[in-house]
């Protein structure tokens, strides 16, 4: 009886996720005819395990460097015995929904388990049935990506860590392997399960066996490594243990967000997520119900009541730990990127915190009468009606999110291998179908699964044209397969050779994915000045404004805020088109020029006023004033065009690092190169 009761909510769980995924998946068979992931980054993970399988682990692509670009290190390694077996092109996507929705159904399996002695029996039936009903765990089991199993190993953590603490005849070697187990696959699955190993590390430090010298309190050494198992295992086979992920999407480590800039951003962040997505507003509103804020905020609070009535006090505090680990990616750029994915592996932490208000509800009202107990079953019915209601919404969109990157990225992926040459390094910012598909090298702007290319997609479209001119010839990409606007250029696109746009999806990054031929002949238009273009010049120092680099040896300020950079794609006087990298929106530009002691220096810079601006600079060397002038006009209908300011810096003031400062008056402007000349 005991058993029957322990496994009674696997049957029902077994049966309701086949049919939703039976659901889910012929709604994506009705548009796409075929299996199809609903993200891009979905087939990242499917290249990265058909790399393990080829026997090149984390290298992208066979001959190419080992790349860090997957957010999990352990998902490909699941996938990748399938794909090795036959399961190959979109054949790899049934082992990613069988693993997807599988975990979906243990998801709700172990939420009931790990709600039970929190919220009685109904509270834990109740959070059962709200995972099976909450439409964003459907979306992400269809996603093909790891945002399931990540949120079951979460789950599954916080049962077994609160069972060592609360049972000591749990406390024996085999299940603190088991906790050990669990410590490594969720810090591998995803880098944010590090907390849920540091947990586990505590639990088995703290709380101690059954045997003499408590040898179970040596599991929490190697749980405790496991906080660290990731970053070690790209140190190991990319020779970085930050990976390029964290790079191009954190906020930490952006030079934009520094500061005040950071804590305003994540400040922001936390905004949106308690005021807007728990709200059920704007980007949550097909997961959520509308002004759910209130309830979802009390239920946090009833987290702690029952763990306190109830005297489970540390399983409360690893569900609040759940719930509040949605949190963690405000730190991200992407924050609200791809349907929420980052968000909805804590969701069970909100759910269960559900089933406890309802709990706790219902112990008050028995204060009052006995029978009403019996309202508790109805609160938690209504809570899973409310996401129940959206289940239809959501699948429908699941297919046509499968629909739109299957006719565009992987329509694209597809053209490439049959019409390029197979030399050809394709330059992308959506690198996983296209790279899956079209078999062919890729280049990836966004620098996810391209090496170093990370901190120029950071720091912005100028900064990556910049890094293009010092990249020898041959290393330069020969076709783009790209979203226009993402390049924030057309100056290095050639003949355009293809084009998948999708209208009625808003899954993708654009509506129009442009295959061209590359065009380098405008690199390096604006390394010398125009104005002395038909004289030799003497060059002293140079600083190539929004080139890192030539910044970094200079000492150039930042202003830290975000989309300062801007191309300068222009024409001379005399009508030659150059194009040059700068930064907009300036008050000032103060950096550091190695001139020759005591001579003096001619300075020039190409700068640019806002459009329909005046401004009006002064430049400083040494501290010293030595020229203003004017650039642009007050008028809201005259175009921003760029000129090339001269001055002089005195002999007294020339030093072999001497501070120069362009300050604007009124206005301000932009900047994309100095030059410093003998005359």
């Amino acid at each position: 009886m005991r058993r029957v009761e322990r496994f009674f909510p696997a049957a029902p769980i077994a049966v309701v996720v086949a049919i939703l995924a039976w659901r889910t998946l012929r709604e994506v068979f009705s548009q796409v005819g075929e299996p199809c992931g609903t993200l891009d980054d979905s087939f990242i993970h499917f290249q990265y395990a058909r790399a393990i399988a080829e026997f090149h682990p984390f290298r992208y692509q066979a001959g190419m460097p080992a790349t860090s670009g997957a957010t999990s290190v352990l998902w490909p390694l699941v996938l990748a015995p399938f794909w090795l077996i036959g399961f190959r092109g979109t054949a790899i996507l049934w082992p990613a929904w069988l693993f997807g929705f599988g975990a979906f159904g243990l998801l709700a399996n172990e939420t009931f388990h790990l709600a039970k002695p929190l919220a009685g029996k109904w509270g834990g039936v109740g959070a059962a049935l709200m995972v099976l009903c909450f439409s964003a765990f459907a979306w992400c089991a269809a996603s093909g990506m790891e945002v399931m199993p990540f949120a079951w190993l979460l789950a599954r953590c916080a049962r077994r860590a609160s069972e060592w603490r609360e049972d000591p005849a749990f406390r024996t070697r085999k299940h603190a392997w088991e906790l050990v187990a669990l410590a490594f696959a969720t810090s591998l699955m995803r880098p944010e399960g590090a907390l849920a190993a540091l947990a586990i590390a505590a639990v088995l430090a703290i709380f101690q066996g059954p045997h003499r010298g408590h040898r179970e309190r040596l599991f929490a050494i190697p749980a405790l490594l496991a906080t660290f198992a990731t970053p070690y295992v790209l140190w190991l086979f990319t020779g970085s243990a930050r990976s390029n992920t964290a790079t191009a999407k954190l906020l930490v480590g952006n030079p934009y967000y520094v500061g005040s800039a950071l804590t305003g951003a994540v400040g922001e962040n936390l905004k949106i997520l308690f005021k807007k997505l728990l709200n059920g507003q704007v980007w949550s509103t097909e997961f959520l119900p509308t002004n759910a804020m209130p309830v979802a905020i009390m239920s946090l609070v009833a987290i702690g009541v029952a763990g306190f009535l109830r005297r489970r006090l540390f399983r409360a505090g690893f569900v609040l730990a759940i719930a509040l680990g949605m949190m963690i990616p405000c730190f991200y750029v992407t924050f609200l990127w791809n349907r929420l994915r980052y968000l909805w592996p804590f969701a069970t932490g909100w759910i269960i915190g559900l089933a406890c208000f309802a709990a706790v509800l219902g112990d008050v009202a028995t204060l009052i009468h006995p029978r009403a107990k019996m309202g508790v079953p109805m609160l938690l019915g209504l809570f899973a009606g409310a996401f129940l209601i959206r289940l239809d919404w959501v699948m429908d969109d699941v297919a046509n999110s499968a629909s739109g990157i299957d006719r565009q990225h992987v329509k694209l992926g597809r053209w490439a291998k049959d019409a390029l040459p197979q030399s050809a390094l394709v330059a992308v910012n959506d690198t996983g179908a296209i790279a899956y598909f079209s078999d062919k090298r890729t280049f990836d702007i966004v620098g996810l699964t391209t090496n170093g290319e990370a901190k120029y997609w950071v720091a912005g479209t100028a900064s990556r044209l910049e890094h293009y001119e010092r990249m020898k010839k041959q290393d330069l990409p020969t076709h783009f397969i790209v979203y226009p606007d993402w390049m924030g250029t057309d100056a290095f696109f050639g003949k355009e050779l293809m084009s998948a746009t999708v209208t009625d999806s808003t899954i993708l990054g654009g509506q129009s994915m442009r295959a061209y031929e590359a065009d380098w002949s405008l690199l390096g238009s604006g390394s010398i000045p125009w104005t002395r273009k038909d004289r030799a010049i003497d060059l002293v120092d140079e600083i190539d404004v929004a080139d890192l680099e030539s910044e970094a040896s200079h000492a150039f300020e930042l202003l830290a805020h975000d989309n300062e950079e801007i191309v300068g794609d222009s024409y001379t006087p005399e009508g030659d088109r150059i194009v040059d990298g700068g930064r907009g929106w300036r008050s000032a530009d103060r950096f550091v020029a190695a001139l020759r002691p005591n001579e003096r220096a001619w300075g020039i810079v190409r700068v640019a006023p806002m459009k329909g601006s005046k401004a009006s600079i002064d430049v400083r060397a040494g501290g010293d004033l030595v020229a203003s002038f004017t650039i642009g006009e007050d008028d809201p209908f005259s175009s921003a065009t760029w000129t090339e300011q001269s001055f002089v810096v005195p002999a007294e003031d020339a030093k072999a690092k001497t501070p120069v400062e362009l300050v604007a008056r009124q206005g301000s402007f932009s900047s994309f190169h100095y030059w410093f000349i003998r005359e």
